[in-house]
């Protein structure tokens, strides 16, 4: 497979690509249980709150049972008393999701092929900066006509491109160690150099 290699909106020539990274058939069912379980991944999982059993006080029952016109209460912790515990309270869990190394990586080859398929994969020979300016990484962007909404992959981390991207807040700079679904998800278009791509084929195979 090839990818057309972009120099300042102009076709420059095609990158030969190997097929079992970016022509690989799109499967949605995995790509979506991928994300949801980086996701989940992400989550603390520390919420916790207190039962009626572990919540201080409420051992007298506030009043006579019969007598007071008053419905019968036994604690003052109930429920549905204020300040009493929870009917369902939530216990620190792990929300992680297994999934193997084999599922990751497909999922990766999968949403890398079908960002080709819909030329929102753009490839540059480099994205190199003068200097660390939000200015010039903009000015590059458009050159591109890549819009707001951007993933900058590159080889390994950029000083420079970093602290360009900072002020942007829909374009993100990402080294392909670093590369995620979910970043490759929420990005309507991805700019990588060729080192990137090459790195790309070498961790997927």
């Amino acid at each position: 497979m090839k990818l057309k290699l972009v120099s300042k909106g102009s076709q420059a020539e095609d990158v030969q690509v190997s097929d079992v990274t970016f022509a690989r058939e799109y499967n949605e069912s995995l790509v979506h249980q991928v994300v949801v379980a980086y996701m989940n991944a992400g989550r603390a999982g520390t919420k916790a709150q207190k039962t009626r059993a572990e919540v201080r006080g409420g051992g007298k029952k506030p009043w006579n049972q019969k007598g007071t016109g008053s419905a019968r209460a036994g604690s003052i912790r109930s429920p549905i008393w204020v300040g009493g515990g929870r009917a369902f309270a939530a216990k620190p869990r792990d929300y992680s999701q297994k999934v193997n190394r084999k599922m990751y990586r497909a999922a990766l080859q999968s949403m890398l092929s079908e960002l080709a398929r819909q030329d929102r994969l753009v490839v540059v020979n480099g994205l190199e900066l003068e200097a660390p300016k939000t200015k010039l990484l903009v000015q590059k962007l458009n050159e591109l006509s890549l819009g707001n909404s951007v993933l900058l992959l590159i080889e390994a981390f950029d000083e420079r491109l970093e602290l360009a991207a900072r002020n942007l807040p829909y374009v993100d700079v990402l080294p392909v160690g670093s590369l995620d679904p979910l970043s490759l998800a929420r990005h309507d278009k991805v700019l990588a150099t060729v080192g990137a791509v090459r790195l790309l084929e070498e961790r997927l195979a």
